[in-house]
C-alpha cells in the first residue's frame, strides 16, 4: 500500500474516533449541563417536560398518554402543511413540500451502531446477571443480608407509594440534588464522610459476631 494513502486512511480513522469521542463527551456534558442548570431556560423546559409526561402517566394509562402526544404532533405537521399549501397557493410560488428536507433526510439506523449499542447492553446485562447470582446463591453472606434489607426496605416503600410516584419523585430529586451539592459539597462530603464510617463500622461489628464457618468462608 501506497504510504501516502495509508498515513491518509489512518489520519482518518482517528479523526473519526476522535469526533466519536468528542461527540460522545459532549453528550455527557450537556445531560450533566441540564441538571446542573447551566442554562436555566433548557433546564426548565426539560424538567417541566419530564414532570408533564411523569404526571399525564399517573392520571392516565401510557396508551393514552402516547395517543394524545402523537396525535398533538400530528396535528401540527397537518396545520402546518395545509398553512404553506394555502401560502403557497395565494402567492403563487413554487416552494415545494415544507418537510422535503426532512423527507429526504435519511433517518435510518447504521448496522455498526446498532450492533455496539446491543454489545455494550449485552455487556451490563452480564454484569447485572452475574451479581444477582452471587447474591441469590449467598455467595458472600453479608452482601445477600444486605440486599434483603433493602428489599424488605422496599416492601415498605411499594406499599407507600406506586412506581410512577417513585418516578416523579426521582425527576425531582434529578433536578435539585445537584445544584443544591454543587453549593454546598464541603459539608455534604463532611456528612458523607460520617455516615460511611459509621456504616462500616456497624457492617464490621456484625461480620464479628458471624460464625466461624461463615467467617472463613468471606476471608478465603
Amino acid at each position: 500500500m501506497d504510504p501516502m494513502t495509508q498515513s491518509t486512511q489512518i489520519s482518518s480513522s482517528e479523526g473519526f474516533a476522535d469526533g466519536h469521542n468528542s461527540a460522545t463527551k459532549d453528550s455527557k456534558m450537556s445531560v450533566k449541563d441540564l441538571i446542573h442548570w447551566r442554562d436555566p431556560k433548557k433546564s426548565g423546559v426539560v424538567f417541566g417536560l419530564s414532570m408533564l409526561t411523569l404526571l399525564s402517566l399517573a392520571a392516565f394509562s401510557v396508551i393514552s398518554v402516547g395517543s394524545y402526544l402523537l396525535l398533538a404532533l400530528l396535528c401540527v405537521t397537518i396545520t402546518f402543511r395545509i398553512y404553506k399549501s394555502v401560502v403557497q397557493a395565494v402567492q403563487k410560488s413554487s416552494d415545494g413540500h415544507p418537510f422535503k428536507a426532512l423527507i429526504d433526510k435519511d433517518v435510518s439506523i447504521p448496522p455498526e451502531t446498532f450492533r455496539k449499542h446491543v454489545d455494550a447492553s449485552l455487556t451490563y446485562i452480564n454484569r447485572a446477571l452475574k451479581q444477582m447470582s452471587r447474591l441469590f446463591l449467598v455467595e458472600d453472606l453479608v452482601d445477600s443480608l444486605k440486599l434483603a434489607v433493602v428489599m424488605w426496605l422496599l416492601t415498605y416503600v411499594g406499599a407507600v407509594f406506586n412506581g410512577i410516584t417513585i418516578l416523579i419523585l426521582a425527576d425531582i430529586l434529578l433536578f435539585a440534588v445537584p445544584p443544591i451539592y454543587e453549593k454546598n459539597k464541603t459539608q455534604i462530603d463532611q456528612y458523607i464522610d460520617v455516615a460511611r464510617t459509621q456504616i462500616n463500622t456497624t457492617m464490621a461489628k456484625l461480620q464479628d459476631k458471624l460464625p466461624g464457618a461463615v467467617k472463613r468462608s468471606k476471608t478465603e
